[in-house]
């Protein structure tokens, strides 16, 4: 049973408090062969090969959970836990696979623990895509021990506001609440507009209503609402929220956050056909998938110019859930296509 994956999942970190699981992760790598430490940003980062070395693959992980405890435990084979799925499961199998390969001459293998990718900020990326140029990049999401994450959707949150002046009921104008459902309702109208003919959800802009409030003090009544897109590759979140600027009734305000451009990688390249020969190297059959979601491969894609996909192991649909859990021998699948990967680097 591996030691940094339990003892990683132990160590509860929602955003913005993953000091403890950081502390951890450095200590470890550092007493199993890596030149680790805690960086600018709060990372758990350690290196293993030549600070200087020709190549680099960064092995890019997240360390922050979305917040709520679960017991940590393992029943039937099944590690539980709040990031044993998202993505701990993932960072511990980078962790673990670099710990036990043999590095092929001039590379460097970067494990990074990446703090605040389940917010807006992903701060840890930002940091670690301005220093760094690698040669590969896996990020560390879960997709199952046998696929391999090819992309992820961009992402736009939106806050509306709108004030006004309170009127009487028996008169006909509409009320805020009303104003900021009618807003809703043309993003909705332009979203399914955008979407006519596209099958695939990875293709389609969603828009999702995430709260709606309003609240009065007898003299002004104000709406408030947040609303989210998953973008396509189509579509950037400046674009979008320009559109949908149109859309506001006078008096209404709107405040982009949380931009990130959608990233969809090749499957023919070097990266892809190394992790879909280590998958079949054990016996497995590899798969490709692409995410409605966003990841941390958003904030790097934009600047790397090397192949980046997503890979770990886990059922996503566990994510955020009660009831996330990772079957352990999954686990150890991950762990050895991983090593498979670092000691097949090529060296031309």
């Amino acid at each position: 049973m591996s030691e940094v994956l339990i003892e990683l999942v132990k160590r509860y970190s929602p955003s913005q408090m993953e000091l403890p699981a950081v502390r951890f992760l450095t200590e470890w790598m550092n007493a199993h062969g890596f030149n680790a430490r805690i960086d600018e940003a709060g990372n758990a980062f350690g290196i293993r090969g030549d600070e200087d070395a020709a190549h680099t693959l960064i092995l890019l992980g997240h360390i922050d959970t979305v917040p709520g405890e679960i017991t940590v435990r393992v029943e039937d084979g099944k590690l539980y836990g709040r990031g044993s799925v998202d993505a701990k499961g993932s960072l511990a199998a980078f962790a673990d696979a670099a710990s036990r390969a043999s590095l092929p001459a001039g590379w460097r293998v970067i494990v990074v623990g990446a703090v605040e990718e389940e917010v807006a900020s992903s701060k840890g990326a930002h940091h670690i895509r301005e220093r760094f140029n690698p040669d590969f990049c896996i990020i560390g999401e879960p997709s199952s021990a046998d696929r391999i994450t090819l992309g992820y959707k961009g992402r736009l949150l939106v806050e509306y506001n709108l004030r006004r002046t309170v009127s009487h009921t028996a008169r006909p104008e509409p009320s805020a609440g009303a104003m900021g459902a009618t807003f809703w309702q043309r993003v909705s109208d332009w979203a399914d507009t955008e979407n006519e003919g596209l099958e695939r959800f990875f293709d389609q802009v969603m828009p999702s209503l995430r709260s709606i409030n309003t609240t009065s003090d007898y003299f002004l009544e104000q709406c408030n609402m947040t609303v989210a897109f998953r973008l396509p590759t189509r579509l950037t979140p400046q674009d979008v929220f320009q559109t949908i600027s149109g859309f506001v009734t006078p008096g209404g305000e709107l405040r982009s956050y949380g931009l990130e451009h959608a990233y969809e990688g090749g499957r023919n390249n070097a990266l892809v056909r190394l992790l879909m020969g280590a998958i079949r190297s054990r016996g497995g059959q590899p798969g490709f998938v692409l995410k409605t979601g966003t990841s941390d491969m958003n904030v790097v894609g934009a600047k790397w110019n090397c192949p980046i996909v997503a890979y770990g192991p886990g059922d996503s649909n566990l994510d955020h859930t009660p009831n996330e859990h990772l079957p352990l021998d999954e686990y150890e699948r991950a762990v050895q296509t991983l090593q498979h990967v670092i000691e097949n680097l090529p060296t031309a």
